[in-house]
């Protein structure tokens, strides 16, 4: 089963030629998820190959333009493109507000429902679930409230080992049972417990997405044992008050996140555009956190099934 994060821009708020502001799309078995909306992501979902209409859900980290922007002409698109099912947005206050304007002079004959559901900015809960997945609230410290978001795939279903089936001569209850996690008695009277005789097919799998923040030990608590973590990195370690001003945070704060979350893999974005050697800037975070990665536009990272 496919878990990918598409890059769609890794820029911060100044526009340049060449990079766009804050968007990505999480695939989990070919179910799309916009994470924020930055101006022309529109044109970059085309760019990539992602049909807008396969989006389930957009979440959107906080109401800074770079941020949010692209999310207004996307829906329209939407419209014209026939959409009728439901678009969920996930996002803080007063998106709400934003939305119930623009429908009123943008929206009015929309074909499908624009539903908003509101992020609590401080508080660290499931804001999004279905079968095979859970999205969580992680809140960040920026100059307006912020949260971040953690994709978590839920555990596969145990598996019965084939051999074991045909070597007791399991039924169908003592199988489904088995698969629940339940321990079951043989026709003999002898208990066998689930871990003798299932599986897991592979191990749950998580992405997790923190910009903007100034560093927050408590949000890589929150994010612990992640598979990949994208930390923004507005700055170099050189401008490390500057960034506390702005509530951003710089390379080392980063790398110091995923050390501390113990992630597998970090990728960095959200750059300022006075750097134009990124490389430079994840050399930095090596020094702290050796599997860094630049969230290169249009780059896909492939999170792993590990069996």
């Amino acid at each position: 089963m496919a878990f990918s994060v598409t890059i769609l821009g890794n820029s911060s708020a100044k526009p340049t030629p060449t990079a766009h502001p804050s968007a990505q799309v999480v695939n989990l078995n070919e179910q799309y998820y916009l994470v924020d909306a930055g101006e022309g992501v529109q044109q970059q979902l085309i760019r990539r190959g992602i049909n807008p209409l396969r989006l389930r859900a957009v979440f959107i980290s906080h109401l800074h333009g770079d941020h949010c922007y692209g999310l207004f002409p996307l829906i329209s698109t939407l419209g014209l493109e026939g959409k009728r099912t439901p678009l969920d947005i996930y996002a803080p206050a007063p998106m709400g507000d934003i939305l119930e304007y623009h429908h009123r002079y943008f929206f009015d004959d929309l074909p499908f429902e624009v539903k908003w559901h509101e992020v609590k900015t401080t508080e660290y809960q499931i804001v999004m679930e279905n079968s095979t997945l859970e999205v969580w609230s992680v809140p960040l410290r920026h100059r307006i409230p912020t949260s971040g978001y953690l994709f978590r795939e839920k555990q596969p279903a145990l598996n019965v080992r084939k051999e074991e089936i045909q070597r007791l001569g399991l039924s169908i209850a003592q199988i489904v049972a088995l698969k629940r996690g339940e321990d079951i008695t043989l026709s003999s009277g002898e208990t066998l417990s689930h871990e003798q005789l299932t599986y897991r097919p592979y191990e749950a799998r998580s992405y997790a997405y923190l910009s903007d923040t100034n560093y927050s030990a408590r949000a890589a608590e929150r994010v612990r044992g992640v598979d990949l973590l994208y930390h923004e990195t507005t700055y170099s370690m050189a401008e490390e008050q500057w960034a506390k001003g702005r509530g951003h945070s710089t390379t080392t704060q980063a790398a110091r996140v995923a050390q501390l979350a113990e992630a597998k893999r970090l990728i960095i974005g959200h750059f300022s555009s006075r750097y134009k050697d990124h490389e430079a800037l994840a050399e930095e975070c090596r020094t702290i956190f050796p599997n860094t990665d630049i969230a290169r536009e249009g780059e896909t990272f492939y999170i792993e099934q590990l069996r």
